[in-house]
């Protein structure tokens, strides 16, 4: 591994890394991006929060990357003793808040009182989602723990309808929606049961390497070197503050980007960081 700083030259490269995107973790679902249906009729929607994913065993929750959350205890007190897959939340717009909270070992009991839990599937029954939100719905209602709740799923009649429920989400300040297929079963990785419905469209890439800052950005870093999922490697220049370019992602981290359609080749248009989506 180059073991350079991000700034001694023009260009930093990780000698090797790992093939699959992601470290070993609890084999969560994740969505496609969204592609038009024939008929929206089969599929239960619910608004794409902007929080962090993270799943209860039946025991502690644990982040995607398979690592501990260190919430309080008081926080999953009355959680049911099977898997719940959802995420922490703090408010639309709030991420970066809410990954300062979650991130501490030592859990500040105060900043966890304004955290909720949004749970949304149970993966540990091989049933339709349809059933799987029923028997969630029942655990979560039965038991009312303390900073927990399921996500409300609603159907829509038109592809008009999904647009305008769109449109009301963003204009609140929300990310997006996301449509899950009454009859899918829980599967890990990427499934076209579960279909994520944005303005611009996202996805995850590795930090490889770094391009080094020109003018005003002379000592900090100009962009991100990644790689996607498929090899592809393109550069991130922009969405950053001055304080992530003076210290920017470590090589291996994963981070988020945003994008306007692809090229021919297959690489993003305008792609542009968005956060670091899973970190060393």
């Amino acid at each position: 591994m180059n073991r350079s700083t991000p700034l001694s030259g023009v260009l930093v490269l990780s000698c090797c890394f790992p093939q699959t995107l992601y470290a070993d973790g609890p084999g969560l679902m994740l969505a496609q991006p969204y592609q038009s249906v024939e008929s929206l009729a089969a599929y239960l929607v619910s608004e794409k929060f902007d929080g962090m994913r993270a799943y209860w065993d039946g025991r502690q929750l644990l982040s995607r990357s398979g690592n501990t959350i260190h919430a309080p205890t008081w926080f999953t007190r009355g959680f049911p003793d099977h898997p719940m897959d959802g995420e922490l939340w703090l408010g639309r717009g709030k991420f970066q808040a809410l990954m300062r909270i979650v991130r501490d070992t030592v859990p500040d009991e105060e900043a966890w009182a304004q955290v909720q839990y949004l749970a949304f599937d149970r993966p540990d029954l091989d049933q339709p989602f349809a059933t799987r939100y029923q028997a969630l719905s029942l655990t979560l209602d039965a038991l009312a723990p303390n900073h927990a709740r399921r996500v409300h799923q609603f159907t829509v009649a038109s592809h008009q309808a999904l647009a305008d429920q769109l449109t009301e989400i963003i204009n609140a300040g929300g990310e997006g929606l996301i449509l899950r297929h009454r009859d899918g079963h829980y599967r890990a990785g990427r499934d076209p049961g579960m279909l994520k419905l944005k303005p611009h469209w996202d996805d995850e890439a590795k930090v490889v390497g770094y391009v080094r800052g020109q003018g005003r950005l002379t000592g900090m870093m100009g962009a991100l070197i990644v790689e996607d999922a498929e090899g592809r490697r393109f550069r991130l220049g922009s969405g950053f503050t001055d304080e992530q370019r003076r210290s920017p992602p470590p090589i291996g981290t994963v981070v988020t980007y945003s994008y306007s359609g692809r090229t021919e080749a297959g690489l993003p248009r305008f792609a542009r960081f968005e956060r670091v989506f899973m970190a060393l």
